[in-house]
């Protein structure tokens, strides 16, 4: 079954040509890592999978839901499509555990006992069931943005969305939530879209690899095909040669 479907995508800012004819096909539980250089639309095309970024022509199909469509509830689609962003976003102003219940409390309507549950359970999920009570200010930034990765999970989306969560971060806290990304991605049930420079992740869990340029997928291999074959295309074969090298 279809996760996320693009079908003869464009997308303009003004004048500017930004997402350029993209047809892809997203099926249910796969983790698919969007890489190439930077300004070839990867962020534009991840954040238009929940209405953040609005397509001009096409189709754009998630869970069964066609966000070209002016009567499509946009908000029905982010019940079930969760984004974790470069920066966390958390409410300085709110605990670590207030921050995963606020959006299952306002969107789904939990029952406040079983949200408690929930975050909690996902807190314990990224390692963090101790931070609970803390303020956003009192973590890392590599723990703010693992609490982040909870607060979407508190949703139980069936689509996770990345995008490059791991590049406001220093190196040594990269880690640790690539971890937290390599559970969700073995995870068969959660379909991932990744846009990361992190070859290594990609390597290791990506069913595909997309590789973008100028507004254009240029390759859509397996991550075998990408990494241990040859890219067809060849800015493709230039770029990982220049991102492994």
């Amino acid at each position: 079954m279809s996760m996320i479907e693009f079908h003869n995508v464009e997308k303009y800012y003004g004048d500017f040509h930004a997402l350029h004819n993209i047809n892809l096909t997203i099926e249910a539980g796969e983790t698919v890592v969007l890489i190439g250089p930077s300004g070839s639309g990867k962020s534009t095309l991840i954040r238009s999978v929940n209405g953040l970024e609005r397509i001009r022509e096409g189709k754009l199909i998630v869970n069964g839901q066609d966000l070209a469509n002016p009567k499509t509830d946009i908000n029905r689609i982010r019940k079930n499509v969760g984004m974790v962003f470069q920066h966390f976003n958390l409410y300085a102003n709110k605990t670590i555990l207030e921050n995963i219940m606020l959006a299952p409390r306002i969107v789904l309507h939990r029952d406040e006992e079983e949200n408690k549950k929930v975050a909690m359970e996902m807190l314990d999920r990224v390692g963090l069931a101790d931070q609970a009570p803390k303020m956003p200010a009192q973590l890392s930034g590599g723990q703010q943005q693992r609490i982040a990765i909870a607060r979407s999970l508190a949703m139980k989306p069936k689509c996770l969305l990345f995008d490059e969560p791991t590049s406001a971060l220093d190196p040594e806290m990269v880690d640790d939530v690539l971890n937290i990304m390599k559970t969700i991605a073995r995870d068969s049930s959660m379909t991932s879209l990744v846009v990361t420079h992190e070859m290594g992740f990609a390597r290791e869990v990506a069913n595909r690899v997309i590789f973008m340029a100028d507004g254009r997928i240029l390759e859509d291999d397996s991550k075998d095909q990408f990494f241990n074959g040859e890219p067809t295309n060849e800015r493709a074969r230039q770029f990982l040669s220049k991102i492994l090298h």
